[in-house]
Order: C-alpha cells, then sequence, then structure tokens
C-alpha cells in the first residue's frame, strides 16, 4: 500500500473551512479504500505575510518540492505572490477546470461537461510590466513550446474523456496578429496528430457567448492564460457558480490542485461556504495520483468523491446558497457518508 505526501495549504478566508470539510472526505476515502495520505501543513498566503513578512516561504516551496502532490485552499491578496509564483518555480503550465452540471444545483442546463484547458506560465500573467514616460506597458510571451505542449494536453485529455472528442481553440488572431497567430498555428499543427478529433477555432467574444447560448456543445476548450481564466469563470456561473469549480495546475512532474475561487473574507466565521469546490479538486488530485503512480485505489477513490458529491447534492444536502440547511463541514461529512457506501 503506497503512502502519498500531500502538502496541504489551507490559505485565507473561508480556506480553513473548506480544507478541514475536504479533509473529513478525504478521510473517509482513506478508510474506504484503505490508502495512505500523509498530510504536511505548509504556510501561504495573507496571514502568513502578515507573521513573517513573505506570502510563500522557502520552506513551503521545499515541502512541496518533497512531496508527491499539493491541495491548496483559496488565497487573499497575496494570490499572485502564491499560486501564481507556483506555477512558474513547478512549470505547471497546464491550468485544467473542468464545469460540469450536479443534480440539485441550480444550472443553466443540466447537461453541461466540458474542461477547460488552459495555458499556465505565459501570456500577461507572465508580469512584464512597466511604465516609459507616463505610458503603462506589459507584454503578452507566447512561445511555440508553451502553444505546444498546452494543445497537445488538450487533445491527450479529450481522447481520454471519451465523450465528444472535440476541442476547441479560443483565441484572438484577427487583431493579435503575432501572438494569438502563433498560438491558432500550433493548435492547427497539433490537431493533424490527432485526427479521430474534431478541432475547431472560436474567437474569445464569439466564445464568451456560445457559452451562454450553447455551453452542451462543447468538449475541450484550450486558450491562452488570460482568456482561460476569464472564460472558466464565466462558465462556472452557468452550473451554479465558483463554489462547484475546481482547478488544477499540472506541469511534468508536479501538481497543485485548489478551488478556483478566492478567499470570501466576508464569509469568514459564518460556515456557509459551499465546499464542493475544494472537495471536487481534491477528487482531480486522487485522478492525478491514479495516472501518474498507476493506482487503482486512487482512481476508485476519485469516483467515489464525485459519487459522493453528486448525492449529497441530489439529496439537497447543501448550504443554503443552493437552498439547503447545512453548514460547510456538514456538508463533508454528508459526502463522506455516501462514499463509505460506494461500490467500485
Amino acid at each position: 500500500m503506497a503512502t502519498y505526501r500531500v502538502a496541504l495549504i489551507p490559505g485565507d478566508g473561508i480556506g480553513p473551512e473548506l480544507t478541514e470539510t475536504t479533509l473529513k472526505v478525504l478521510d473517509a476515502v482513506q478508510r474506504r479504500f484503505r490508502l495512505r495520505l500523509k498530510f504536511v501543513e505548509l504556510e501561504a498566503g495573507d496571514r502568513c505575510f502578515e507573521r513573517r513578512g513573505v506570502a510563500l516561504p522557502e520552506e513551503t516551496i521545499e515541502a512541496i518540492r518533497r512531496s508527491h502532490v499539493c491541495l491548496k485552499g483559496p488565497v487573499g491578496e497575496t494570490a499572485a505572490d502564491v499560486i501564481v509564483r507556483l506555477r512558474m518555480l513547478f512549470d505547471l503550465y497546464a491550468n485544467i477546470r473542468p464545469i460540469k452540471s450536479y443534480p440539485g444545483v441550480p444550472c443553466l442546463r443540466n447537461d453541461i461537461d466540458l474542461v477547460f484547458v488552459r495555458e499556465n506560465t505565459e501570456g500577461l500573467y507572465k508580469g512584464f510590466e512597466f511604465t516609459l514616460n507616463g505610458v503603462a506597458l506589459g507584454l503578452r510571451v507566447i512561445t511555440r513550446r508553451g502553444c505546444e505542449r498546452i494543445a497537445r494536453k488538450a487533445f491527450e485529455l479529450a481522447k481520454g474523456r471519451g465523450k465528444k472528442l472535440r476541442v476547441t481553440a479560443v483565441h484572438k488572431a484577427n487583431v493579435m496578429r503575432v501572438t494569438c497567430g502563433l498560438f491558432a498555428e500550433v493548435c492547427r499543427e497539433i490537431a493533424k496528430e490527432y485526427p479521430e478529433i474534431t478541432f475547431d477555432e472560436q474567437y474569445v467574444d464569439a466564445a464568451s457567448m456560445r457559452l451562454i447560448k450553447e455551453p452542451q456543445k462543447y468538449d475541450v476548450i484550450v486558450t491562452t492564460n488570460m482568456f482561460g481564466d476569464i472564460l472558466s469563470d464565466e462558465a462556472a456561473q452557468l452550473v451554479g457558480g465558483l463554489g462547484m469549480a475546481p482547478g488544477a495546475n499540472i506541469g511534468d512532474r508536479y501538481a497543485i490542485f485548489e478551488p478556483v475561487h478566492g478567499s470570501a473574507p466576508t464569509r469568514v466565521g459564518k460556515h456557509t461556504a459551499n465546499p464542493c469546490s475544494m472537495i471536487l479538486a481534491a477528487k482531480m488530485m486522487l485522478e492525478w495520483l491514479s495516472e501518474r503512480y498507476g493506482d487503482p485505489a486512487c482512481k476508485c477513490a476519485a469516483s467515489a468523491v464525485e459519487f459522493g458529491v453528486a448525492e449529497t447534492l441530489r439529496k439537497g444536502l447543501t448550504v443554503p446558497d443552493f437552498g439547503g440547511s447545512l453548514k460547510t463541514l456538514e456538508v463533508g461529512e454528508a459526502v463522506a457518508e455516501e462514499i463509505i457506501s460506494f461500490k467500485c
């Protein structure tokens, strides 16, 4: 029985509440599937900055490096100093954000099931900004290598999903002819390696409209860093909001999983935050462990977590935002009960 060392960053605001709830779920997973997850709690974020003058200590970075995987709660004002820096340090070039309808959740449609594959280390988020004679400038960095690996990740994901077998590249090459032009060109080249997968392209403004008009037609959307950030938040609202939106930051060797939303400081202490985003991020973490280490127990555990979330929501055992009456931790306890009865 393998033991997986999980670097755990509780985060800020509602982060510790979501983390406590998610650990309840993962405790049930360990008992049900005889998994061993050794959690190593680490500091990062606003509270760490206030206390130590640094948002991401070196010992946190080194602890992540020594771990099999990292699970992270939302961070507040220092998010760029934490997750953006971690993406660069560990070359976590693929940001994976699934958007899916679940029962019992107010959704635009009940048949939405798509995934954003967002380039995670380039574009304007590279942070190359400066001022010159009263002019503020930002450099949008797009490389052929970055385009190739994110495009290939999207096609491999579409193939593995085995659903609509469609990849849609979203860009704005009609205006940003050089940067988006390179991205579009490389996506077309990679598409030729996957003749079994339908490939199409959309401009980002058209995609933002079509996500609302016909989200059920999408399968995998591959796009650049900032476009992916904005569009995936828009799409999350179609399936109940950011509380239903998990995310993964994946590289060739390391991976960090997290809810995609912020720390929601105005909700701290109310214990009404929807924990599904972080619970589903843990589900993605288990899937990644299964794929990387060939562990079937992790694969079963991931399926059990999603089953637990779906059944809990279907029964209306949820937070007030969705018409329920449970506290954050109580939702996690309900999911844990469903996991114990799951048959893999």
